[in-house]
């Protein structure tokens, strides 16, 4: 593994995806903790509406937390948590048919 570090500028324009594959959407820009010199987030545009559904359309993006990164290479890998976010609706629409 290389240990070099890298411009955190770097992450923008990569793809990101779930643990599972499923496209998730593109970094647009990073949230950072200036204090704590870390990224906390990834602002993701060019977004996956199936995944998201309803709860994005119309906005310019969603942040991701970078705790839910797993692993940054020519994509960044995200937990499939991500995938959950439309459930409840899902849910919701079992329960009420």
């Amino acid at each position: 593994m290389d240990d070099t570090p890298q411009e955190i500028t770097s992450l923008v324009g990569r793809e990101v995806y779930t643990n599972n594959g499923v496209f998730v959407g593109e970094v647009e820009d990073l949230r950072l903790n200036i204090d704590g010199e870390a990224v906390t987030g990834l602002a993701l545009g060019g977004l996956n509406y199936e995944l998201f559904g309803d709860q994005v359309r119309g906005s310019r993006g969603v942040v991701v937390p970078y705790r839910w990164v797993r692993a940054v290479g020519d994509v960044i890998l995200v937990t499939d948590v991500v995938e959950r976010v439309k459930e409840p609706d899902e849910e919701q629409e079992e329960i009420v048919a």
